[in-house]
């Protein structure tokens, strides 16, 4: 039996978007949708408001089927070496959710699924998500359907955004792609926007797609489904 394999982007802003523009046009070429994840602060001052083109990339890429998908609200604002949401309690995380989900109506990327930054969560930002009109959250260890109250349990291979990006991470990494989509699993691949711009890391993801797609692995993106307990944006 096939598996099912999700890439990952995070870290998309105005200086990285032409690197995940090539990165994205190589899945493109693989039959590989991506799934993108956005935050609408990033630090140096970002914000996503104030970059048209970003956005118009974006919804582009979304029209031609992949994923968009809120990635916090603002890490730049958060203590150093802790990740956004992963100690907030519930009435905090909920009012970030409330303000990064304007700023996604606000720029037409409005969408019901949530990825917490470097994967981590707190019970809090959990029970806040569906309060704000959140379906799904994927965390480091799997996927929620917040709606059912289901779990698949897939862990994150991951580079960059809280992992690990070194030359053995990047080896081991293509390993494991390739030990869970020989069993036919669900594999999820990660990687931060900088790194693409890493010969290392880059290909090292690349390999891990592909070798996922010699065992079988259907690409597949982050959604949720009414009445589904699957992964499966709305």
């Amino acid at each position: 039996m096939n598996g099912r394999m999700i890439v990952s982007v995070s870290g998309i802003r105005d200086v990285t978007r032409d690197v995940v523009d090539g990165f994205a046009r190589e899945m493109d070429a693989r039959g590989v949708p991506l799934s993108l994840l956005v935050a609408p602060r990033l630090k140096d001052h970002y914000r996503l408001v104030r970059d048209p083109a970003t956005q118009e990339w974006l919804l582009e890429r979304r029209e031609a089927g992949d994923a968009i998908v809120l990635h916090g609200y603002d890490q730049a604002a958060t203590k150093r070496r802790r990740a956004e949401f992963a100690t907030l309690p519930e009435h905090e995380a909920r009012l970030r959710l409330l303000a990064a989900d304007r700023v996604l109506e606000e720029t037409g990327l409005r969408t019901r699924l949530f990825a917490p930054p470097r994967w981590l969560a707190s019970s809090g930002a959990v029970a806040a998500l569906p309060q704000v009109g959140f379906r799904m959250m994927a965390d480091i260890a799997g996927i929620r359907d917040l709606a059912a109250g289901t779990v698949t349990k897939s862990r994150v291979y991951g580079i960059g955004d809280g992992a690990k990006s070194e030359p053995w991470w990047c080896r081991a990494m293509v390993i494991g792609a390739s030990r869970v989509a020989r069993r036919g699993e669900l594999l999820r691949l990660a990687i931060a926007a900088p790194r693409l711009a890493e010969s290392g890391p880059r290909q090292a993801i690349l390999d891990a797609v592909d070798v996922a797609l010699h065992h079988g692995a259907e690409p597949t993106v982050y959604s949720w489904q009414r009445r589904s307990a699957s992964i499966v944006a709305a």
